[in-house]
């Protein structure tokens, strides 16, 4: 069970500003409802100011706590401040959220993204390549704000070699895993990569199956949840999703982003994951 601190239980079971603004200056989305997360963020703005901002959510109890923490967040401020409010501090003013749901801080930061962007319109993107530019690199892992000069001081300052040493580094890549293919692109770059082992068929099944039970299945207990492997063909694997993890609106995430990820880093980059009912 993920440890939630009391700052999100208090936003989750009490979520502040809820609802819509008529007539709001900005309005920005984020997520789908088909990942189990949707948000809808509305700004209202007077003189450069965010004087009103309000929510609609349909997700877990942590993408609640960051959307009502993040217009707690938003009102008062300038257009300015607003938009160097990043993801992990929408995070910290929780008090923190688990690696595996600051997914919920990105979706935030990337609603209140679309709303400037709507708001800014044909500025939008002169403005980014400014703040960009003034960063001096882009950030790659938004969820943990990690950009892609810290990535590579990982690899030529500390010896990482693989996305899990730039992870253990930086924490780049340990929550929603959308950076994954980033970062591993980053690493090429600058890593002589070693060819992963040939597989017998038999091979792969009994490594499938290794990783399932030994490193996917004892992280998905921790939310009472499980995985069961039902077939191999070829580099296709079906699984089944068990216990809180068959009923969780971010099932196919989870699917995706982890389970098929773990398998593609630790056995094969071709393995595609296809869930049994």
């Amino acid at each position: 069970m993920w440890e939630y601190t009391d700052k999100v239980k208090e936003h989750f079971t009490n979520p502040k500003n809820v609802g819509s603004i008529e007539n709001a200056d900005a309005i920005g989305e984020a997520g789908a409802l088909s990942c189990g997360d949707k948000l809808k963020l509305y700004l209202k703005i007077d003189k450069n100011i965010i004087v009103d901002a309000k929510f609609q959510t349909f997700g877990c109890g942590s993408a609640v706590a960051a959307s009502s923490v993040l217009t707690e967040m938003l009102i008062g401020k300038t257009l300015e401040e607003a938009r160097k409010i990043t993801n992990k501090q929408i995070a910290d003013e929780l008090g923190g959220l688990p690696p595996e749901k600051m997914h919920c801080s990105v979706m935030g930061r990337e609603a209140l993204e679309d709303a400037l962007r709507n708001y800014y319109q044909e500025d939008w993107q002169e403005l980014v390549e400014e703040e960009i530019y003034e960063a001096g690199s882009n950030i790659i892992c938004h969820c943990f704000g990690v950009t892609e000069k810290q990535i590579e001081d990982a690899i030529l300052n500390n010896g990482a070699k693989t996305f899990e040493d730039v992870s253990k580094i930086t924490s780049a890549g340990l929550a929603c895993g959308r950076c994954r293919e980033n970062i591993k692109a980053i690493i090429a770059r600058h890593v002589k990569q070693e060819d992963k082992p040939i597989l017998t068929p038999v091979q792969k099944i009994i490594k499938i199956n290794s990783v399932i039970e030994t490193v996917i299945s004892p992280e998905l207990q921790k939310d009472f949840g499980d995985i069961e492997l039902i077939n191999v063909e070829n580099d296709n694997v079906y699984v089944k999703l068990k216990g809180h993890c068959s009923q969780c609106a971010n099932a196919k995430l989870t699917l995706k982003n982890f389970v098929e990820a773990k398998l593609k880093e630790l056995v094969d980059d071709n393995i595609t994951v296809f869930e049994e009912q």
